[in-house]
């Protein structure tokens, strides 16, 4: 190892060249992308099976990457490692498969020495490589070749613009295939139930809280009967719904309206029609709506209790601020704010 750097070296000054010679030679692919791009692209799209993605090294890295991104955006891919494939993982390729082979120097003895298996495997043979003249690019039925790009690494010698660039490629060539495929949000929460963006694009139906955790009650009792009669054990929300004669929401009674009637010590109305004291005609929402919309109402509106009614006006869930903690709403300078419905309005 050669002797340490000597001061002074300007640490930052150094980390914006390295970004910024990667951020060049995504520029200089940018204009060289043409034909070979869109015919790769529709050789993806034609694909009735799977999209194995095959490399060696830090291509194999990318490649990892690489068959996430096309997971999540509607395009059906997996790993193929080109070590292991030599050695019986090929049997994971089927007929209707494409494989796209990641290689920089289109030379890599791992992956040509599988160019020949995967022609008999595979319905197409696509790759992505920087070498015009390299076996990889010679064999492959498409290639998107991006052509030569200065290493960003100081000795010119560790994979650096050559992998920004071929992580870049595979993000256009994945979201390419998604705008082409009409691949929306709704079907992207599908495939990310666990995710904070994928809850957000969730239904309210499947956060709202319902069946024993829903209190509701006649608005024609008194507040203490209903407090008596809507006990629940565990989890619960801290709102009452409360509903006319023929099952409609009428109002809502909260801790707060509670908190209120202690405060002006009046103990009088806790025998009283709880109508007489409940939130008239609550902000609601329908259970088909997006919880992105549910969170963006509560919170423009400062609300913790949203009643969730179906078509006829009757409640069949409640979405509660405790269960959207950590959920924002896409925030986006520039973009249009969530669509919301409003059913009702607050009493003046």
């Amino acid at each position: 190892m050669t002797a340490a750097r000597k001061l002074p070296f300007e640490t930052l000054a150094y980390a914006r060249q390295i970004l910024l010679a990667e951020a060049e030679a995504l520029r200089t692919v940018a204009d060289r992308i043409g034909a070979d791009f869109e015919s790769t692209v529709n050789h993806l799209a034609a694909c009735r099976g799977r999209v194995a993605v095959v490399g060696v090294g830090k291509s194999a890295d990318v490649g990892q990457k690489l068959v996430g991104t096309f997971n999540s955006t509607g395009t059906r891919a997996y790993s193929l490692d080109a070590t292991k494939a030599a050695h019986g993982d090929l049997g994971m390729v089927a007929p209707d498969d494409v494989a796209l082979l990641l290689s920089h120097s289109g030379e890599s003895a791992e992956i040509v020495r599988l160019l020949n298996p995967l022609r008999e495997f595979a319905n197409r043979v696509l790759a992505i490589t920087g070498n015009a003249a390299g076996t990889l690019a010679r064999f492959a039925d498409a290639a998107i070749i991006y052509g030569p790009v200065a290493e960003a690494c100081p000795n010119r010698l560790a994979p650096s613009s050559s992998t920004t660039v071929m992580l870049a490629l595979g993000d256009a060539l994945a979201f390419t295939l998604s705008e082409r495929r009409g691949f929306g949000p709704e079907d992207f929460a599908r495939f990310h139930p666990a995710g904070s963006l994928g809850r957000k694009l969730a239904g309210v139906e499947a956060f709202m809280r319902s069946g024993d955790e829903l209190r509701v009650a006649p608005m024609s009792e008194s507040v203490r009967s209903v407090f008596a009669k809507t006990h629940r054990d565990g989890r619960r929300t801290g709102a009452i719904v409360l509903v006319d004669a023929e099952g409609v929401l009428a109002g809502l009674f909260t801790d707060s309206d509670l908190a209120r009637l202690f405060e002006r010590n009046d103990d009088a109305a806790f025998d009283r029609p709880i109508a007489d004291v409940m939130t008239r005609t609550p902000f609601t929402i329908r259970p088909t709506a997006k919880v992105a919309d549910a969170v963006e109402l509560m919170k423009s509106r400062k609300i913790s209790e949203l009643p969730v009614v179906d078509e006829r006006d009757r409640p069949v869930g409640m979405i509660d601020i405790t269960d959207l903690i950590g959920l924002e709403p896409p925030s986006v300078p520039g973009a249009p704010r969530p669509a919301l419905r409003l059913l009702a309005q607050p009493a003046e």
